[in-house]
């Protein structure tokens, strides 16, 4: 599995020749992350809630790629009257190939730009192999988070969000990572994109070090690779 950052929530999973876009907000840095979507092959839309910054780009999206499929709530695919879609609710689960997708809660409110209800926030659990990665979407601490390492097996990477004002910020972000999620590895992700979530990067990096977590805080662009 590929994960390239191409900011804020936005992230290109690549597994098995699929492309997976997560919260598509791509154009808003795409100068830096060099990222021109009539340049790649989208096979999912998968999308954590209905705000401005988590879909702005889902149209321009599906308008070059059409057989795209958007994998959201009933209400996020409803509103972009998609003919390709996957609607789940907390604690449903789809596949990709032999990747597992499972939509899980997160504390955070949602709504479209328009004002109309979102439905629920969520995160979701990419499970493969033996692997979980955790793509928290935007959301605070929440207690449910100790049971997921309970319930998927080790969180091999959780990308969570670390910018504060909106979310939890990197303080609680470590707790969630050491003592709830207990996975030894955090790609962090809804910072500095405005400044009312821009970081202090050395700290940020302090609160991981002292719980024993790695911390990656990406440039735009940046590609990691899961074996």
């Amino acid at each position: 599995m590929k994960i390239k950052f191409l900011g804020h929530n936005c992230f290109l999973i690549n597994y098995k020749g699929k492309n997976i876009l997560t919260d598509p907000f791509y154009n808003f840095q795409k100068e830096q992350s060099g990222f021109e979507i009539s340049k790649q092959n989208i096979d999912f839309a998968l999308i954590t809630h209905a705000h401005y910054d988590h879909i702005a780009d889902v149209a321009e999206v599906l308008e070059h790629y059409p057989k795209a499929t958007i994998i959201a709530q009933p209400e996020i695919c409803t509103y972009f009257g998609h003919t390709h879609n996957i609607d789940l609710n907390i604690g449903g689960t789809t596949k990709v190939e032999d990747l597992e997708i499972t939509m899980l809660q997160a504390v955070h409110t949602s709504s479209f730009p328009d004002g109309r209800y979102g439905g629920v926030s969520s995160s979701y659990m990419l499970s493969y192999e033996g692997k979980n990665i955790y793509l928290a979407g935007d959301t605070g601490m929440m207690t449910d988070m100790q049971w997921f390492p309970k319930i998927f097996g080790e969180i091999s990477l959780a990308i969570l969000p670390i910018g504060g004002h909106y979310t939890m910020d990197a303080k609680l972000a470590s707790f969630v990572a050491a003592g709830l999620l207990k996975t030894p590895k955090v790609l962090a992700c809804h910072f500095d994109t405005f400044p009312p979530i821009a970081i202090n990067h050395e700290e940020a990096l302090k609160f991981f070090e002292e719980k024993g977590i790695e911390l990656i805080l990406p440039e735009l662009g940046l590609e990691i690779e899961l074996k």
